[in-house]
């Protein structure tokens, strides 16, 4: 019989919390219900907020002695990212659910995301229909909005409370037969810029037995794709579409953060890197783009997404920030560089077209790159073009067959 995970705080919302888990023991599953509360639970739990606390060496008599909320969900929250996984490594649970406002949020969902991909995990919030990023991360965790406040049963709430459950058990009880045969995975990285590159290299490698994954270049993209790899999933990374390194240094919109370009290398995973899109950086519609950029070449990609060409001195910065990551990798690495444009709008009589940044970009690639470690390979075309995607492919095919 399968086990449904219902964590929260049941000091305040364990009415709420019975009610959810009558439902699902009414649909023939077992319970495990984890309490990460900072008082006395309305009723005894399987699991003890005292527990959660002891995962981080923390006391929770000390910790409601000081009635300091924010104190204690920093710890309760960080006890069940530690407790959770540990808990369903043992088996204990197949999936998880949970009820809250931004505190109960906050205190759950640290541990839904630290589940591998693919365990049932599903958040009723207040803020399920606000920027949920904060809560998801690059996990799969379902934010369902909760449109009345999580406090008591009511015509609405129980609806949604049912529904949830109904959801949950739903996702555990049935299992999907996997009719696909398992291949090779490599992860590969896209912009609508690249597209055209990427979807020739994409169909290249299934031609030889490969299954691509493909991740768009948004910032939490490249994030999913890095916690994807450390996590041990790919067998090789095309990762053309580096783009949101331009974000992260600039200050754009899709930025995904400074360990992006690492996971690769630090595990040993065959990798081929090219520059795509290092011409430009990311912001909203046109007039949210900051004032300190007043002057500069913009592009209105459409009505929601304006792009702004990087300057000379951001690609020499860009050279050395990929260099610099590519440098330390300690498994196979080639980094394949388009001559003729990074990007389909940085080719000729096309409006990011611009030869001087793309040279200092290439001779900074030139001057950092250890060749010692890393395999420089000029091509004299755009990254768009088909023979540069098939050359990239290859490559990475070369990579994975010499590492089986």
């Amino acid at each position: 019989m399968k086990t449904i995970a219902i964590a929260g705080t049941f000091d305040s919302k364990g009415k709420e919390f019975s009610y959810v888990k009558n439902i699902l023991e009414g649909l023939g599953l077992k319970t495990l219900t984890i309490h990460c509360g900072v008082f006395e639970p309305m009723f005894e739990t399987d699991v003890s907020n005292e527990e959660v606390a002891r995962e981080v060496g923390a006391d929770i008599k000390e910790i409601a002695a000081k009635r300091d909320r924010a104190l204690g969900t920093e710890i309760l929250s960080k006890g069940m990212e530690k407790l959770i996984p540990r808990l369903y490594a043992e088996g204990k649970f197949h999936g998880i659910i949970s009820f809250g406002g931004s505190g109960g949020t906050s205190l759950v969902t640290p541990g839904m995301r630290a589940l591998p991909i693919g365990v049932p995990k599903v958040m009723v919030s207040t803020v399920a229909s606000g920027n949920t990023q904060q809560y998801v991360g690059t996990s799969d965790i379902m934010m369902y909005p909760s449109i009345v406040d999580v406090s008591g049963l009511n015509s609405i709430s129980t609806k949604i409370f049912t529904n949830a459950a109904f959801a949950i058990a739903g996702m555990v009880k049935f299992e999907h037969e996997e009719k696909i045969g398992k291949k090779p995975l490599v992860a590969a990285t896209m912009f609508g810029v690249t597209t055209p590159c990427v979807d020739k290299a994409r169909e290249y490698l299934e031609e030889q037995g490969y299954e691509v994954l493909v991740f768009h270049a948004t910032g939490t993209g490249g994030k999913t794709m890095e916690r994807l790899i450390e996590d041990g999933f790919f067998d090789g990374v095309l990762d053309l579409t580096t783009t949101e390194w331009c974000d992260e240094l600039v200050g754009g919109v899709l930025a995904a953060g400074t360990h992006r370009l690492e996971a690769a290398g630090k595990h040993k995973v065959p990798q081929v890197v090219s520059l795509g899109a290092l011409d430009m950086v990311n912001f909203g519609p046109i007039d949210t783009v900051p004032k300190e950029f007043a002057g500069r070449k913009l592009y209105k990609h459409n009505p929601t997404v304006t792009l702004m060409r990087t300057t000379v001195e951001e690609n020499k910065k860009l050279g050395e920030i990929i260099s610099e990551k590519l440098n330390s990798a300690k498994g196979s690495t080639a980094l394949i560089v388009p001559l003729r444009g990074v990007s389909m709008i940085d080719v000729e009589g096309q409006p990011f077209y611009g030869p001087e940044e793309d040279k200092i970009l290439f001779d900074t690639i030139r001057k950092n790159i250890d060749q010692n470690k890393v395999e420089l390979i000029e091509i004299d075309l755009d990254i768009n073009d088909k023979e540069f995607a098939v050359a990239a492919a290859k490559k990475l095919v070369e990579f994975m067959k010499a590492n089986n």
